[in-house]
């Protein structure tokens, strides 16, 4: 029997007290972060949908396994339990810990990078496109086709463009391809799933033509949910099994254990070529610690370790996937412009469809993000021409390929009852949609501004 409500699959046994804020309150507190949600203070914020990163909530056998955590320097207990929980999953024989992901990414894109490479991908995130960016390499990304069509039921939409990959290499020359990423899910596209079916075929390709193939699987148990739902080949297979299978297509994995490792901190880099490992290695050691911690506490990685048995869980993923396309379901029926299919880890919303009226140079979803706080304490993130848009010779700006806002869930944080809330303020917003205005940008960076930019609302 299915019921309609969704069960939560743990009891909760600490709670941390939210602030409430008036509007009036939080006005001044976005013109005091210059209208940038990253700069504002988290007793500030109601119900924080910034990130899905290191936001998870642990459990109490996360906690105790912390507990018994080995601290030594070198060779410790909890190195051991962290490194063969990896190997369970990735079946890579160099494992190279890291405190978070963008290290893991700045040791292996800074390894193969140079001026003249390439690395393709369906589509780079912020800090991936960063890292191969500051190596003088450039980041090109080939998501397919259908990942343009937000309305479809396509299943699948973060798939990487084969057809394109086939045209390319030969184009950039197969020595000039640093490597093939492909990210599970495709944060930058929409959280969208990628195929066990498109795994392979870029495998192939890869091996074809000698090109290191990287998987980057910080949401990997969220894809595996949708290869287990939509590829009939799996249907019997548990959400592990799926997850190892596409990491065996895989020469390299990187991963934020921040997101389906259920931890706050914490990350890795695998690799199957001795060589390449080696090369690794002695910019970890020079960057982040010793081979057994690279920069984690042995607690860190006692969590790592417990999280990676228990994202798998069937129980647990059942509940992250339906609760996140409850909400996405319920801004649609409000005629909010989400991104569907839903995918695992966040609702993406259309930015430029729901303010028409905001040209792009004027930021559309960073006027969304400022108004989901305004009017209900919701901080969000702009995915779009902040955070993806650059400069022409004339400084005149080349927009972002698409203008979305991200609503990240963390992961066993929130409760139906507050998504509830989420929804009604959407319905407050969509009332006086047509009075957002616009931001100009009097601040930035050169690299990742969206972090750290400064914005005035425009009258």
């Amino acid at each position: 029997m299915k019921f309609n409500t969704i069960f939560e699959p743990f009891r909760i046994k600490s709670v941390e007290p939210i602030p409430v804020s008036t509007q009036e309150e939080r006005e001044e507190y976005l013109k005091a972060a210059f209208y940038n949600p990253f700069l504002l203070q988290s007793d500030q914020v109601l119900i924080d949908f910034l990130t899905d990163s290191g936001t998870s909530a642990m459990s109490s056998n996360q906690w105790a396994a912390m507990m018994n955590a080995d601290e030594s320097y070198a060779g410790a207990r909890s190195w051991d339990r962290f490194e063969k929980a990896v190997r369970n999953l990735t079946g890579m024989p160099y494992i190279l810990p890291t405190h978070q992901g963008r290290a893991a990414e700045r040791i292996l894109y800074g390894s193969l990078g140079s001026k003249g490479k390439y690395f393709l991908s369906n589509t780079h995130f912020d800090t991936t496109r960063a890292n191969i960016e500051f190596s003088g390499a450039k980041a090109v990304d080939i998501p397919i086709a259908e990942s343009k069509d937000f309305i479809s039921e396509y299943p699948f939409k973060g798939n990487l463009d084969v057809d394109k990959l086939k045209e390319l290499i030969p184009k950039y020359g197969a020595e000039n391809v640093a490597a093939v990423i492909l990210t599970v899910t495709n944060n930058s596209g929409g959280g969208q799933p990628v195929s066990m079916a498109n795994a392979r075929e870029v495998s192939r390709l890869c091996k074809a033509n000698n090109i290191l193939f990287v998987l980057d699987a910080c949401r990997i148990a969220e894809n595996a949910y949708f290869i287990w739902k939509h590829e009939p080949e799996f249907n019997s297979h548990s959400f592990l099994a799926i997850a190892q299978e596409m990491c065996s297509l895989a020469d390299a994995c990187v991963m934020s254990a921040k997101k389906d490792a259920l931890v706050n901190m914490g990350g890795f880099l695998s690799l199957r070529d001795k060589a390449l490992a080696d090369s690794c290695t002695q910019l970890l050691i020079i960057t982040e610690g010793y081979t057994t911690y690279g920069g984690l506490s042995g607690r860190d990685m006692e969590a790592v370790a417990v999280g990676l048995e228990e994202v798998f869980d069937p129980a647990y993923l059942n509940y992250r996937i339906r609760s996140t396309t409850y909400l996405g379901k319920a801004l649609r029926a409000l005629g909010v412009p989400v991104i569907y299919p839903i995918g695992g880890h966040a609702v993406y919303i259309e930015s430029n469809k729901m303010y028409p009226h905001i040209p792009i140079e004027q930021y559309p979803g960073q006027s969304l993000v400022c108004n989901l706080y305004r009017v209900g304490g919701i901080r969000s993130v702009e995915v779009g021409s902040v955070m993806f848009g650059k400069y022409d010779e004339r400084g005149k700006l080349i927009p972002s390929a698409m203008e979305l806002v991200r609503l990240a869930i963390p992961r066993r944080v929130y409760t139906q009852s507050h998504i509830d809330y989420v929804v009604e303020v959407f319905a407050e917003i969509i009332k006086t949609k047509s009075l957002a205005r616009g931001l100009k940008i009097i601040y930035e960076p050169t690299f990742l501004r969206h972090f750290t930019a400064r914005f005035e609302e425009l009258s």
